[in-house]
């Protein structure tokens, strides 16, 4: 691994003053890197180079995810010749430990893959799904009203089935070529020795302890003696090793049958208050789908991602799409009329995802018409102005067939993770994993994990005017999603694999990175570090404490509503070109590590 400490932030970041400040837009509670002592020279190493603001080089392989722990387990599989698949499943089982609060076993996830052998990308649908006794109105009250958010979040009701484990096996199945009991060994010491209680865990228990609290067994694990459990403690789960080592064994079939499965029926259907659906039978049912890719072109690259049910590369694509008409480049990231294109384009885009966007075995989607580059280029016409566009309606793209659709007003909060890999093979792996809100449903299987709040994914309202809503709920479905997991050729071949969380601004996430790297020529964790603007149904949100709010008055001279807030994605990015550059989002505890 070659990293050079020499450069300044500010001047790594030349290409943009606005990227400068980036380093006022780490969270307070994410300064603090003292609960990873231990990690490797290389890893410790890692963590500086972030937060000196500088990418991590590497000619041979490279790893990138939200926490130190998961990054070494992951650099250890591909130190010794494993794929990344083989890598993701061992970085995903240590995040599920140590980031309990974003993903795990009882979640889902999205997998985009390059293959270098064949040149073809790939995606699989980890996507938990609905089960199958769910009526039309679980989440209303009785006069049809929807029910408040986090009256529907907190307990079984809301607890799709998990697709993760099943996603871990058949990625291994495909492109492992690892034993895949040895890939659990990291995290089953960790679960097993103890692991440092890091400060945004602690942070975040600490927030969230009134709902941790409702449930014995979450309240025992991150409430011990009814105190949240604080930075730097060590922190052991038994129940998480046994449940690793079943699946290390056995395979998934240990989670999706048998006692792990009867203990999360029981939890789901046992949490007190707030019951749930879940069986033995949506257990056994599950299967994990390959969908295909959905790929925009970008200037001279091709973007692919994750279909429906995501709504991620549709939207990312579609952003994309409209700004290609203008001269990004040109106009720089200092320029306010860029934030207007790249804002009006969004909400464009997010119109059109209210409108059309679903799990597309359930609601027939316009999905090619919504990223044809004639129904672009005609919606790039209405950014044509000098202003915000004063309406924003979801367009007419073409359909394979008919269906009149309703506007979706579903809610989806900031949680998730991301991982990109890129192997010694030339695979690439970008993978967005999640329990969606910030600890799921709250409910702790009996296994020693959390179980996802997914269903809360769906439209609390299945119709409008007795239009239906394509993201209404029903048995075997699976909610819209916006992971946006990415990976961005070149001639036929991988230059980015990049990814975030942040509920419903990954998409915009994901496009400024996108944008900021191939416009604007930034390196990726300059790229990562930019402070954010965010714009999805019309109010403009900027990055408190960074650069980005320099540009609120010009802003809102344009027309735009505009917020100041955190915005705390956690992006992971690798670029590829002779060498590999990494880079993790100073805004999270991640860093990317290659050789």
């Amino acid at each position: 691994m070659r990293i050079t400490l020499a450069l300044t932030l500010g001047a790594l970041m030349s290409t943009s003053a606005l990227a400068q400040q980036a380093a006022d837009s780490v969270a307070p509670e994410m300064a603090s890197q003292s609960a990873f002592s231990g990690l490797s020279e290389a890893a410790m190493a890692a963590l500086e180079a972030k937060e000196a603001g500088q990418p991590v080089e590497a000619d041979t392989w490279m790893v990138a995810a939200a926490n130190p722990l998961a990054v070494e387990a992951g650099a250890d599989v591909l130190r010794a010749g494993g794929t990344a698949a083989d890598a993701m499943v061992a970085v995903q089982a240590v995040l599920g430990l140590v980031e309990p609060q974003s993903s795990g076993l009882g979640g889902g996830a999205f997998l985009v893959w390059y293959d270098a052998r064949t040149g073809d990308v790939t995606t699989l649908d980890g996507r938990e799904t609905a089960p199958q006794s769910i009526t039309p109105t679980m989440f209303q009250d009785a006069t049809g009203e929807p029910l408040r958010f986090f009256d529907a979040v907190v307990g079984g009701l809301s607890v799709g089935t998990p697709g993760t484990p099943a996603l871990m096996e058949e990625a291994h199945r495909r492109w492992g070529n690892a034993n895949w009991g040895s890939l659990f060994r990291a995290a089953i010491t960790h679960a097993e020795d103890g692991f440092a209680v890091s400060p945004r865990l602690a942070t975040l228990v600490a927030g969230d302890a009134e709902r941790l609290g409702r449930f014995p067994a979450t309240a025992s694990y991150f409430l011990p003696g009814g105190e949240p459990i604080a930075e730097g403690t060590l922190l052991t789960n038994q129940a998480y090793a046994d449940t690793l080592h079943a699946i290390a064994s056995e395979g998934v079939d240990a989670f999706y049958s048998g006692p792990i499965a009867e203990g999360i029926v029981a939890a789901v259907r046992g949490a007190e208050g707030n019951p749930g659906h879940l069986s033995l039978t949506d257990l056994a049912l599950y299967d994990v789908v390959e969908r295909d890719a959905v790929c925009v072109a970008y200037r001279d690259h091709d973007v692919c991602g994750m279909g429906p049910p995501s709504s991620g590369a549709l939207t990312v694509g579609q952003i994309l799409g409209m700004a290609a008409s203008y001269d990004l480049g040109e106009m720089g990231p200092e320029s306010a009329d860029a934030w207007r294109i790249i804002g009006d384009a969004s909400r464009l885009a997010f119109a059109d995802r209210g409108r059309y966007m679903a799990d597309s075995d359930f609601v027939p989607m316009p999905t090619r018409g919504l990223v044809d580059p004639d129904y672009l280029a005609s919606r790039a016409e209405l950014l044509a102005g000098d202003n915000a566009l004063e309406e924003v309606e979801a367009g007419i793209p073409e359909w394979d067939h008919a269906m009149v659709l309703a506007d979706d007003e579903s809610l989806e909060l900031p949680s998730t993770s991301h991982i990109s890999i890129v192997d010694s093979f030339g695979n690439a792996l970008s993978m967005t994993t999640t329990i969606e809100n910030g600890f799921g449903s709250r409910v702790m299987a009996p296994g020693g994990f959390l179980l996802n709040n997914e269903l809360t994914d769906f439209s609390f309202r299945t119709q409008r005017d007795g239009v239906p809503i394509a993201n209404r709920i029903e048995p075997g479905k699976r909610p819209r999603s916006s992971m946006s997991p990415t990976i961005v050729l070149q001639d036929g071949e991988p230059v980015l694999v990049v990814g975030s969380p942040g509920g419903s601004r990954i998409i915009g996430y994901v496009a400024q990175t996108i944008i900021a790297h191939v416009d604007w020529g930034m390196d990726v964790q300059a790229a990562i570090d930019m402070p954010h603007l965010v714009n999805r149904f019309g109010t403009y949100d900027v990055e408190e404490g960074t650069s980005a709010v320099d540009f609120q008055e010009r802003l809102e001279e344009m027309g735009f509503e505009v917020n100041v807030r955190a915005l705390t994605s956690g992006l992971h990015a690798i670029a590829i070109d002779e060498t590999l550059s990494g880079g993790a989002d100073r805004r999270r505890e991640g860093i990317a590590l290659g050789e």
